[in-house]
C-alpha cells in the first residue's frame, strides 16, 4: 500500500484488524468509542498511554503507519518481553500449601494481564527468596502458549516443587510469563493443527 492510500484504505478498517489488538484490548477501545483504525489515529497518544500503558503508544504508532521495523517472515513475538508479578508475603511461607495459594494468586494477575493485552506465554518463570534472602529464578518452556490462570499456576508450582526443598521458609515469590506471542498468532497455529 502506498503512503497516499494509507488513510483511505487503512483508517476505515475495524480497530480489531490492527496488530496486537486482541479481544480484551478491542473491548477497551470500543468503550472509548474507538471502533476504527482512523478513530485510534485521531485519539490523543497520551490518553492511550494512560489507559493501555506502553501498548497504547505502540498501537497509536501502528495506526499512524509509523512502524518502520524490518518485515519478518512471521511476526510472532510481542512488543513486550514478559508479564510478571511478585510479592513479599506478610508471613513466611512454610509449606507447599502456603506457596501454592500465593502462586495461584500471582498467576491470576499474570494471566489477566496477558489476556487483557492479547498475549500468551510460552515460558513460565518463578522467583523465590527465602527468609535469609537467598534467592533464585527458574523457568520452564511449555509445549503450548497459554494465558490460562490454572495452567500458569500449575507450571509455576511444578517448578517450585522441582527446585525448592524447604531448607528455609519462603519470604518472597514471583511468577512471570515470558516468550510472549499474540493471541491471533497462537489461534492460527491451533486452527492449522485441527
Amino acid at each position: 500500500m502506498y503512503k497516499s492510500e494509507f488513510k483511505h484504505k487503512a483508517w476505515a478498517l475495524p480497530v480489531g484488524d490492527l496488530l496486537y489488538v486482541g479481544r480484551s484490548t478491542n473491548q477497551k477501545l470500543t468503550k472509548f468509542r474507538i471502533k476504527t483504525i482512523g478513530d485510534l489515529t485521531r485519539t490523543d497518544e497520551a490518553f492511550l498511554h494512560s489507559q493501555l500503558g506502553k501498548m497504547g503508544n505502540i498501537l497509536w504508532s501502528f495506526s499512524n503507519g509509523y512502524d518502520d521495523s524490518p518485515v519478518k517472515k512471521e511476526n510472532t513475538h510481542a512488543p513486550i518481553k514478559s508479564v510478571g508479578n511478585s510479592t513479599t508475603t506478610p508471613r513466611d511461607l512454610e509449606n507447599d500449601g502456603d506457596v501454592k495459594i500465593v502462586l495461584y494468586i500471582l498467576a491470576e494477575s499474570v494471566a489477566a494481564r496477558l489476556r487483557e493485552n492479547g498475549f500468551r506465554c510460552r515460558v513460565v518463570e518463578i522467583s523465590v527468596r527465602d527468609n535469609e534472602l537467598f534467592s533464585f529464578t527458574r523457568q520452564k518452556k511449555i509445549d503450548h502458549a497459554t494465558n490460562i490462570t490454572g495452567e500458569i499456576a500449575a507450571y509455576a508450582y511444578q517448578i517450585v516443587k522441582e527446585n525448592y526443598h524447604w531448607q528455609k521458609p519462603i519470604r518472597s515469590v514471583g511468577v512471570r510469563g515470558a516468550d510472549l506471542v499474540t493471541d491471533s498468532i497462537d489461534k492460527r497455529r491451533r486452527d492449522n493443527e485441527l
